[in-house]
């Protein structure tokens, strides 16, 4: 690239926000990162990018945010207004000229769900089809990261709690996601595509905690308890049991398996601070 690449990174505070914007600066790219809590921004994603500070709920910073950006990573908060904030932003980034937005949506995502959070997704989706602006859609699959909601109890108890039962799930790692919002940003021939992105296999939530049993070198017990949470009804009927080799086909390299995961954040399923 002759000139530098910019891009905007919004939910830039989230597992996969923070690591895209490190997998981007990695390459090259100046990155500025939308968040709503500077402090925790810089002392999450470092004081070298550049934060562009403001919410979604305020039109006006997502505007002024995206004044001289060349790319968008779409990442939007989970929230009742999810559609409206990520419509919105995408209309934000035609106004401005923005030459391409990598939306990050979610295996499982239509229009008329049951599930709102499928069907918000949905919404995003096709407005960016819609919109004219030349935009990539990652459905990711159910986050290996979501088991850290239960790091406390991990570290005090040594059980976790779950409505999963013993459904499969292909779980995947933030950090591939990131790393693919990363490659299809900075390299050609992905405009219009959607990628499904999972793990390398499907695991159940006992597995998970036998991995973490020896991951740890301490026990580690899943409890399945009853269902509080739609989107675990959805996991349980399969909605992401199915693997895909996504990952390595756009990164060149095999997704990580779940052991990988919790050894990046064993200290704080132990009880220590993330890092």
């Amino acid at each position: 690239m002759n000139d530098v690449m910019t891009a905007l990174v919004t939910g830039a505070t989230g597992n996969v926000g923070s690591r895209a914007v490190t997998e981007l600066r990695a390459l090259g790219v100046r990155v500025g990162a939308f968040v709503r809590d500077p402090g925790r921004a810089a002392a999450l994603i470092g004081g070298e990018t550049e934060l562009a500070v403001g919410d979604f709920g305020e039109p006006s910073t997502i505007r002024r945010a995206l004044e001289g950006v060349d790319r968008v990573v779409l990442i939007c908060p989970n929230d009742l207004r999810q559609a409206e904030y990520g419509t919105r932003a995408i209309d934000a980034s035609v106004a401005a000229g923005v030459a391409q937005v990598v939306f990050l949506s979610t295996v499982g995502a239509q229009i008329g769900s049951p599930l709102v959070f499928f069907d918000q997704h949905g919404r995003i989706e096709e407005h960016l089809h819609d919109s004219g602006i030349p935009g990539v859609v990652l459905r990711a699959g159910h986050l290996m990261s979501n088991v850290i909601g239960s790091a406390a109890t991990i570290a005090q108890t040594g059980r976790f709690f779950l409505p999963a039962r013993d459904a499969p799930i292909a779980m995947v790692d933030p950090s591939d996601v990131a790393s693919t919002s990363a490659v299809v940003l900075t390299t050609a021939g992905h405009t219009g595509r959607t990628y499904e992105l999972t793990g390398p296999e499907a695991i159940s939530y006992a597995d998970v905690a036998r991995r973490l049993s020896s991951v740890l070198g301490r026990s580690v017990e899943y409890v399945d308890v009853p269902d509080v949470a739609a989107v675990f009804g959805a996991l349980r009927a399969g909605v992401n049991a199915s693997t895909t080799g996504t990952v390595g086909e756009l990164t060149g390299r095999e997704p990580r398996r779940f052991e990988e995961f919790a050894r990046s954040v064993a200290p704080l399923l132990l009880g220590g601070q993330r890092d």
